[in-house]
């Protein structure tokens, strides 16, 4: 059984784009910039948007934080995105979700320019790589990608099987690991919650992407023997034992699965840690785009 470590990728990754944007500022050329507009005060967000920031310090970028409160209007916040549009010193930004309910997120979604979209979340940008054009492919998908890539996980003709049908996640995985070249190639059968006899599904699977937020929903007995797991499931499960009080679990039960698996990712440190990675080399490829 191999670890997928996307804990060491992304800093690999990381490096890369250090590298490339050291020679950005040498030959004295604009570096990327990113920003976030934040609105509210999720706990879980500020934190995430905050190690976005830090991951910008790190490889060189420039970074702004927009914070707006929780009673910011829907217009107040499209009147924001409008200035984010027109700035041309900021190659990409991202809003954070979720949105309070006074805000309609696709409306929001739909309001950011196409080419500074670096989440990758507008029809536009959905479409092109559902076309197989290039464009901002979602980070979280990006990463996944990313991960088969290096580890050199043979994908074409294999049968991948994916849980969760999101449009962060479920649904862009199943459209990029159908499509032609590598990673990708691979007859892609889709489950979500409307799926009847999973198991029987998933016990034929070469490959399992798994993202539907459940701890430990995918058994040993669920699963054959090489087969391939990406776990993108993340959430707190109440802990005594542990000093924070919870435990990070993902959708896999990896304790018994990793015995029967070939390739692995972790919970935490598998699939997380490349997500905000490919936020950067969006970000990177925006800058490239718009100069």
């Amino acid at each position: 059984m191999i670890l997928l470590d996307g804990k060491k990728v992304s800093n690999d990754i990381k490096n890369e784009i250090a590298e490339e944007v050291r020679k950005m500022k040498v030959q004295g050329e604009k570096v990327p910039h990113l920003a976030a507009i934040i609105v509210g005060n999720d706990g879980a967000s500020l934190t995430y948007v905050a190690s976005k920031v830090k991951a910008c310090e790190r490889v060189g970028f420039e970074s702004t934080m927009v914070r707006m409160s929780n009673t910011t209007s829907e217009i107040e916040l499209l009147d924001k995105i409008e200035e984010l549009n027109q700035d041309d010193d900021i190659d990409g930004f991202i809003i954070q979700l979720p949105l309070p309910k006074q805000i309609n997120t696709q409306k929001v979604l739909m309001a950011v320019d196409p080419d500074k979209d670096v989440d990758g979340f507008h029809p536009m940008n959905f479409g092109k790589m559902a076309l197989d054009m290039s464009t901002f492919i979602p980070a979280t998908p990006f990463g996944i990608l990313e991960l088969l890539d290096r580890y050199h996980v043979e994908t074409k003709g294999k049968h991948t099987v994916v849980i969760g049908r999101s449009h962060i996640v479920g649904r862009p995985m199943s459209i990029l690991m159908g499509r032609k070249g590598f990673p990708g190639n691979s007859t892609v059968t889709i489950t979500h919650s409307h799926t009847k006899n999973i198991t029987q599904i998933t016990s034929q699977a070469d490959i399992i992407i798994s993202a539907l937020g459940v701890p430990n929903f995918l058994k040993a007995e669920m699963v054959k023997d090489d087969v391939v797991i990406i776990d993108v499931g993340i959430t707190r499960v109440v802990d005594e034992t542990s000093p924070k009080g919870y435990v990070i679990t993902g959708d896999v039960d990896f304790e018994n699965v990793s015995k029967k698996a070939s390739f692995i990712t972790p919970v935490p440190g598998g699939v997380g840690p490349m997500t905000i990675a490919m936020l950067l080399k969006n970000t990177l490829l925006a800058r490239e785009l718009r100069h």
